[in-house]
Parts: structure tokens; C-alpha cells; sequence
């Protein structure tokens, strides 16, 4: 895979329609309902995540204090780079779909229909966080690009294969390793953390020949 700058998206980027909110019955768990929320354009249902207490809250039964540390962690680097978390309605959502990052709007949603099991919060919490920090790799979170973050070979094989049952071949590099960020504590919190700080991202985490190449090219790495 020679393509290491990837446009527009993470798990479902892609340019959507506008519609209107309420949109009708049947166009709810479509293209177009996702469309319609990654816009900001649908917010029934649509709600700001400013802690975990705002996941807590809708789950009452459920203990979040065992991963609240690193879950606000995310957030707080997130906040400071201008991405918002939302926990939104399963209505929006395309079947199946946990979460998702949008690269234009630098905002990512968590469907609240699995968001009742800490598991399912940190996985997808990491992986769409992981998706953020690719979008700042790529030189700028202002940017509608995403890069990876580590070196292919790196990348666990699991999590290569399963990328490769699930996504199309033209992004498994960045699912393969968001995935593997979704099932590890704490590797997105840092790559968020040097998101947010000072240094540049690709000081902190060396970047690829072909990412680094970019980065020249753009005039973000300087000779």
C-alpha cells in the first residue's frame, strides 16, 4: 500500500447531502442520516459529551469509574484541538455502525445504542480518537487529510486481517491501526496528548518515508 495520505474520512467519509431535521422515517439509519448529522444539521437526539458523566448519566446501571481517567484524558486533548465527542441517537447511524470521525467538521459521534458497556465506549472512543490523531499527522487538524501514524509493519497482523475482512483495501492501513489503538489502553490518549501539545505530531512519533515526504512537500517539515 503506497497511498499514505488518505482524503476525507475515517470509518464513513465522504461528501453528503444536507437535509433538514426531523428528516422522515425512511431515511433515518442511511447515508443520508449520517450525512445530515456529520453536518450538524440533525441535533435531535445529538447530545455534547463534556465528561464521562455525560455517558454515565444515560446508563445509570452501568460503572464508567473504571475508565473515566483515560476517557476524559481523550477528551480534554480533544477539546484542545478543536474536536468535539457527541453521543447521538442510533437513528443517524448506518447499521451496525458504532462511531465515526469526520475529517471536515473535526467532530466525532458515538452511537448511544452501544455506548452501555465501558468495552464498547473505549474501543470505539480509541479508535475514532485514533482517527483524530491521524488527521493531525497529516499536518494539521484543520485539514480534511488523515496519515498513519505508525510504521505498517508494526501494526500487529490481527489487526491487519481483520481490517481487511471489514474495510475496503484502499483504507486498511488506517483502520488496521486504529483498530489496533481501539483495543489498547492509553495509545490514543498519548497520541492525542501530543496532538494537543506544542511539539509537532511527527516529532513525537517519527513519521513514514511517504507521510514525511508529504510533510516536506506541504512545507510542515522544513529541511
Amino acid at each position: 500500500m503506497k497511498k499514505i495520505i488518505a482524503p476525507l474520512v475515517a470509518a464513513a467519509a465522504v461528501a453528503l447531502p444536507a437535509l433538514s431535521d426531523p428528516l422522515k422515517d425512511n431515511q433515518f439509519n442511511t447515508m443520508h442520516s449520517l450525512g445530515c448529522m456529520l453536518l450538524r444539521e440533525c441535533t435531535d437526539g445529538v447530545y455534547k459529551v463534556k465528561s464521562i458523566t455525560s455517558v454515565s448519566s444515560e446508563y445509570p446501571d452501568i460503572d464508567y469509574s473504571i475508565v473515566a481517567d483515560e476517557f476524559n484524558s481523550m477528551l480534554i486533548a480533544l477539546e484542545q484541538v478543536g474536536v468535539g465527542v457527541f453521543l447521538a441517537d442510533s437513528k443517524y447511524f448506518t447499521t451496525g455502525q458504532r462511531g465515526v470521525y469526520h475529517t471536515v467538521g473535526n467532530n466525532f459521534f458515538l452511537n448511544k445504542e452501544y455506548m452501555g458497556s465501558t468495552a464498547f465506549l473505549m474501543q470505539v472512543m480509541r479508535h475514532e480518537g485514533w482517527h483524530a490523531a491521524q488527521d493531525c499527522m497529516a499536518g494539521t487538524i484543520d485539514n480534511s487529510l488523515i496519515a498513519i501514524i505508525k510504521p505498517e509493519d508494526e501494526v500487529p497482523v490481527i489487526w491487519r486481517v481483520l481490517a481487511e475482512r471489514t474495510y475496503s483495501e484502499s483504507v486498511v492501513p488506517w483502520e488496521a491501526e486504529a483498530g489496533w489503538a481501539g483495543r489498547t489502553e492509553k495509545m490514543t490518549m498519548e497520541a492525542l496528548q501530543a496532538c494537543a501539545s506544542d511539539v509537532p505530531m511527527w516529532e513525537v512519533y517519527e513519521p513514514t518515508p511517504l507521510t514525511r515526504e508529504y510533510l516536506e512537500k506541504e512545507g510542515y517539515i522544513t529541511k
